[in-house]
């Protein structure tokens, strides 16, 4: 019995160091404090568990570099100043700061001309991705974060192997974790016709690379012939392509744009282990189709900057008139949520769409933790009674707009891989405009007058739920 005691005091000891000295990484690490309150939090009252999780999603890797610096500046940097001169391009007061930040932050450079389609439906968009797919005449670059084993995964998959078993280039990447529940066979299916499959932050064995499972590839793209490319929200997945109650939102991009996509698909490949030999052929002469401007802007553990919540913040602040944002998720960091309520204050019409009821239950009353604050500074908050927004969408001045994979989230800020498409084209930004009018039509605008009075139960709720907001 004493030899038992023995140990169990030394377990005891053991358990309390582990804590004790995982908080100190912790307060070490010099997040945001609202973040690092959030695992001390999380130590201090649930201490097993927070071990746990802290040793799954909590380690900081952002100084980490996963692409070497020179490759890095080889295949976005140095390819396009080899094929990109956009130095002459003609740039409107408007939008130089937020063009100049993400020269900066990302080195994306101003792609003039391409000629763009904003799709709202998910069978349109299958259906032109999958002609375009089988028109490819060389190569066939596709990478998303969710591909289901299902009717609409299957679709793709035999045109991808149709492809390659015709000579075409066609290479895949997909996210480890997103994907557990699909067997490898589905790949080695892929494998087996020619399609080059690789996976961003393999994580094949958990428990030994526990700091990768919190680094999700969130990314979705598609570059055919390095002249056509898609970018947005949608997953290769039944609920994307025929559920009529998901709502989001793509481009179909051609010209100039698909180069800025075609970089950052390199970047990645490399990134999953594989090399380049030619890395002109993937970016071809294009056509000038438009007047407008775009810039392609990436984010991750390994970026410098938040370069997409920079750029949020950048729009909010620039805002004159309006901003709308559509999100499936809502968590803004502290920073945004300031910068929020000084454009409500400053007059700005700021105005945000989410779901009654998302696909994350847990997310939901942490997210409606913030309306309160932001209702009673003037922003207009809407919840689409019938539908799923999975839409990121931002739309200011009737002359910038915004698609890609970033939610309004610290997870799409800090933690994903994520690709936004920022678009300078009034015509493109009206139509964006249109569209979020549009789907107002399935919405209950919350009024604030009621929302005070919700039950307190309700706010305790969202309050506990608030203070796990940066973990989500």
């Amino acid at each position: 019995m004493e030899h038992i005691s023995v140990i169990q005091s030394i377990s005891y000891i053991i358990y309390f160091l582990l804590i004790i000295g995982t908080a100190l990484i912790v307060l070490t690490e010099n997040r945001h404090p609202i973040k690092t309150i959030a695992w001390l939090t999380v130590l201090i009252f649930v201490p097993f568990a927070g071990l746990l999780l802290y040793y799954i999603f909590g380690q900081d890797t952002r100084k980490q570099r996963f692409v070497t610096r020179k490759y890095y500046d080889k295949i976005k940097n140095l390819s396009f100043k080899e094929l990109v001169n956009d130095k002459n391009v003609d740039i409107l007061p408007n939008y130089a700061n937020l063009i100049n930040l993400l020269k900066s932050n990302n080195h994306s450079p101003v792609l003039q001309g391409s000629k763009v389609e904003i799709i709202t439906s998910g069978e349109r968009m299958f259906n032109v991705l999958l002609e375009d797919m089988e028109n490819a005449k060389d190569h066939i670059h596709i990478e998303f974060f969710i591909f289901n084993n299902d009717e609409t995964g299957k679709l793709v998959k035999t045109v991808l192997m149709k492809k390659a078993l015709q000579g075409i280039n066609v290479r895949f990447i997909y996210d480890n974790v997103a994907n557990w529940k699909v067997s490898r066979k589905f790949y080695y299916e892929m494998c087996g016709a020619g399609v080059q499959v690789a996976s961003l932050m393999e994580t094949r064995y958990p428990l030994l690379q526990s700091s990768k499972i919190n680094y999700r590839n969130h990314r979705k793209l598609v570059v055919i012939d390095g002249n056509t490319g898609y970018i947005g929200g949608t997953n290769v997945a039944n609920d994307y392509s025929i559920d009529p109650h998901w709502l989001d939102r793509n481009l179909r991009i051609v010209g100039m744009g698909a180069h800025g996509l075609q970089a950052n698909f390199m970047i990645d490949w490399y990134s999953a282990g594989k090399h380049w030999t030619d890395t002109k052929r993937y970016f071809p002469e294009t056509k000038i189709y438009t007047g407008n401007l775009m810039q392609i802007v990436t984010s991750g553990p390994f970026s410098e900057y938040s370069n997409l919540l920079q750029a949020t913040i950048s729009i909010v602040l620039s805002a004159k008139k309006y901003i709308y944002f559509q999100t499936p998720y809502f968590l803004p960091t502290e920073t945004l949520f300031e910068v929020l309520q000084i454009a409500c204050l400053s007059g700005v019409d700021v105005r945000l769409m989410v779901s009654q009821k998302s696909d994350s239950s847990y997310i939901d009353p942490a997210a409606r933790s913030y309306y309160e604050n932001l209702l009673k500074v003037g922003m207009r908050i809407y919840e689409i009674q019938d539908k799923f927004v999975h839409a990121k969408t931002i739309v200011a001045d009737d002359h910038i707009s915004v698609i890609g994979s970033c939610n309004l989230d610290y997870r799409s800020f800090e933690t994903n891989f994520e690709i936004n498409c920022y678009m300078y084209d009034t015509d493109l930004a009206i139509q964006n405009k249109k569209i979020f009018f549009d789907e107002l039509k399935h919405c209950k605008e919350i009024n604030y007058n009621k929302w005070i009075k919700r039950s307190k139960w309700k706010k305790l709720i969202e309050s506990i739920m608030r203070l796990f907001a940066p973990l989500m």
